[in-house]
């Protein structure tokens, strides 16, 4: 057991992102029951949402799972106490200032994670108390750090700065890449990307299909002025570029973006006008797999990889 697996009680350590559209119980559930730790992506859900999404995840699996809250969310107060009364024990926090649910959550006996772009904030993590962080690097898709630090640079970086356990993040779908992660100083591994293209997850079909497609290059961070978003290059991103070249105010960016742009394009499946959000590493990601598979594969590769380190090579 190392840091990761201990913190969680869960068999490897490895993380599912919770992706907003993607994470639903289904892939929590399956994620935690293979051996990893399942995180329902509260952000894309209503509070009676969740709670149904929670009571299910827990009939599902008999395995730790936890739930993701971005806590810039407009109902922040009532989501913490659907989680508090559903007896959700581990809680990812981001977008936000740690200390202002942190301090809250630990009393109630709730293992706590943020997420960090910096080791700045990693360190104001640590100092505020939390259990974990995870570093997700510039790599990563959806809602990006505004640093742009990769994750080669990050995790070393984080490491010097912090004493309690690191999770990796950000352009991470292999064993190979679990390894390097962790030889980097990491103690875990949080994936997004390669789950989104699962099964179980909730994204829409078409969606999925375009991550499988993906090429290197078909990736683009965006939209800095607001919130930077790593997108699939699509008819709606090419529209965004052709604002961009009329200098557009942040009011007139979010006019543009309009509401449930994201929903449009991961969950119900608009290819062309749809907010498409995935990682870098999407170009090595050729087939949609069920979360067992995608778990033992990254495993496998893991200590295939790290038998391999083994041999000399100079």
């Amino acid at each position: 057991m190392n840091k990761i697996t201990q913190l969680f009680n869960i068999k490897y350590p490895i993380v599912q992102g919770g992706m907003i559209w993607n994470s639903g119980y289904k892939l929590a559930s399956a994620v935690s029951n293979a051996g990893g730790l399942g995180l329902i992506g509260a952000g894309s859900m209503y509070p009676d949402v969740l709670r149904e999404h929670i009571q299910k995840c827990k009939a599902a699996t008999d395995k730790p799972f936890g739930v993701n809250v971005p806590m810039l969310y407009p109902n922040i107060e009532e989501i913490i106490q659907i989680i508090i009364e559903e007896g959700v024990k581990i809680v990812f926090t981001s977008a936000g200032n740690p200390k202002t649910w942190t301090g809250y959550l630990k009393e109630r006996g709730i293992t706590v994670v943020h997420v960090v772009s910096s080791s700045k904030f990693a360190l104001k993590a640590q100092e505020a108390g939390v259990d974990a962080v995870v570093a997700e690097g510039f790599e990563a898709g959806g809602h990006n750090g505004r640093e742009e630090t990769t994750t080669l640079t990050l995790i070393p970086m984080v490491k010097e700065q912090i004493s309690i356990p690191l999770i990796a993040a950000g352009g991470i779908a292999s064993g190979r890449g679990m390894l390097a992660a962790m030889v980097l100083g990491a103690d875990g591994v949080q994936m997004g990307s390669r789950f989104a293209a699962s099964f179980e997850s909730s994204a829409h079909e078409n969606f999925k299909q375009t991550i499988i497609n993906v090429k290197e290059g078909d990736t683009q961070l965006t939209l800095k002025e607001l919130a930077p978003v790593r997108l699939i290059k699509n008819e709606f991103y090419n529209n965004l570029l052709e604002l961009y070249a009329k200098c557009p105010t942040p009011e007139e960016l979010k006019a543009f973006l309009g509401r449930a742009r994201a929903k449009r394009g991961m969950f119900e499946g608009d290819l062309v006008e749809g907010e498409l959000e995935i990682g870098q590493i999407a170009g090595i990601i050729h087939e949609i797999k069920s979360v067992e598979e995608i778990i033992a594969t990254v495993i496998s590769e893991f200590y295939i990889a790290k038998k391999e380190l083994d041999i000399p090579v100079f």
